[in-house]
């Protein structure tokens, strides 16, 4: 079957979503998170088969890996989104013109997104729940790096879609092949919003080739900022945290900024840092302040290159700032406008940092590993936008849907 064909039926099996009952669209969702659990072994075996095929010391791989704990994560995310209430038919705006017409602003779903990714499996389950939830279709094109993965794990949703008597093209996935790509860009008329997920170079080809609307997802490159009144424990933590906690995700610190006048508690926040042996690329006052308070094979002077770069490894940059607006300036150069934090016990510099940066999230005294859909209260999250058209940070069930206008006459017309 042509890539055609299988957009064409995706497009004709999402006509059917609008008209599901609710209750009925959440009892799929808690079908599927519990095959998820039943399907453990089957999954993980998949899983195990794309590991192989990829080096441990790759930073994708801690994306690719599944484990039991996660698909047990993947199951609860389904089961929260099916607990969440409907975004469809939500009425926005509703107002009364003079000339008694009445306007409904009503949210309403997209049709047919796809999702372009790479070695993810996760954003299958995602992709999959947020979209059936709103209403949409999706097709899904994975990279050769997940496909034994994202391959059984439609099948999964496929065999639960079966039992309900629902039609199975409500998701597809597209061939692993890079011409698949460039007809899910093309696909006028068949799919109404591509989402990419992954690298700059992914996300980057995305933008300029499409020729249907897209979201960007975009990199991530995150900054802390240790201000002069930031509290040495939080700083600690918050830095640990933001850095350690998966390197490989968009949220992970790349980048510490610290108040010259705090060098002497650079040490201290980097501290924790070295239970996972995290590499800091320090300019120089930062590295004289490290140097023989923190392991010599683990202390490298910064670059240039240090700078602006998401490392997704146990890898991290400092330099030292004079101050907030030092510490503004180079995030404005710098920043991929994802996710931002300030340690500081100082209100008025919390919210001057909060006002001035130009961030999807931007933190007070908590670490940018909080920006993730279901953190946010969102059940999952189908991507992080940094843009800022239509939607912007973790991308949830509102965000997934659009709108139209509902207009009620009497006979008026128009006489102007």
């Amino acid at each position: 079957m042509s890539i055609t064909d299988t957009l064409l039926q995706v497009r004709q099996a999402s006509r059917g979503l609008p008209l599901l009952e609710e209750a009925r669209i959440n009892e799929v969702l808690r079908a599927v998170s519990d095959t998820i659990l039943d399907r453990v072994d089957v999954l993980l075996e998949a899983n195990a088969e794309d590991l192989r095929r990829m080096e441990p010391a790759n930073p994708k791989y801690d994306r690719l890996k599944l484990t039991p704990g996660r698909l047990k994560g993947i199951a609860s995310d389904m089961r929260n989104v099916a607990s969440l209430p409907s975004p469809l038919n939500r009425v926005l705006e509703e107002t009364v013109r003079p000339n008694g017409l009445r306007l409904r602003k009503v949210s309403v779903p997209f049709g047919v997104i796809g999702i372009i990714y790479e070695a993810r499996p996760n954003v299958s389950f995602d992709v999959f729940s947020l979209c059936f939830k709103s209403g949409s279709a999706c097709v899904l094109k994975g990279g050769h790096d997940a496909d034994c993965s994202n391959r059984a794990i439609v099948a999964l949703i496929h065999e639960v879609l079966r039992r309900f008597c629902l039609d199975e093209h409500i998701v597809e996935l597209l061939p692993v092949e890079r011409e698949a790509t460039t007809e899910l860009l093309h696909a006028e008329g068949l799919v109404d919003l591509i989402i990419p997920r992954g690298s700059k170079g992914l996300i980057d080809y995305v933008r300029r080739e499409a020729t249907i609307p897209v979201i960007e997802t975009g990199a991530g490159v995150c900054h802390t900022y240790f201000d002069v009144a930031g509290d040495s424990v939080k700083g600690a933590a918050i830095v640990n945290n933001a850095k350690t906690r998966r390197v490989s995700v968009c949220n992970a610190l790349d980048c510490l900024l610290v108040h010259r006048e705090r060098l002497a508690d650079l040490p201290e926040l980097c501290a924790p840092l070295q239970a996972s042996h995290v590499i800091l690329y320090a300019d120089e006052p930062a590295y004289q302040a490290l140097q023989g308070r923190y392991p010599e094979e683990l202390l490298c002077r910064a670059t240039p290159e240090s700078y602006g770069t998401e490392f997704m490894d146990y890898k991290m940059a400092i330099r030292t700032v004079s101050g907030i607006e030092e510490a503004l300036t180079h995030i404005y150069a710098y920043s991929s406008k994802h996710s931002e934090c300030i340690v500081t016990e100082d209100k008025d510099a919390a919210a001057y940092f909060q006002r001035m940066v130009d961030a999807a999230c931007v933190y007070v005294n908590a670490p940018t590993s909080f920006t993730d859909g279901a953190q946010f209260g969102l059940g999952a999250e189908i991507g992080i936008s940094t843009q800022k058209l239509h939607a912007r940070g973790p991308m949830g069930l509102r965000e997934i849907t659009t709108y139209k206008w509902l207009i009620e006459g009497n006979g008026q017309i128009r006489d102007n």
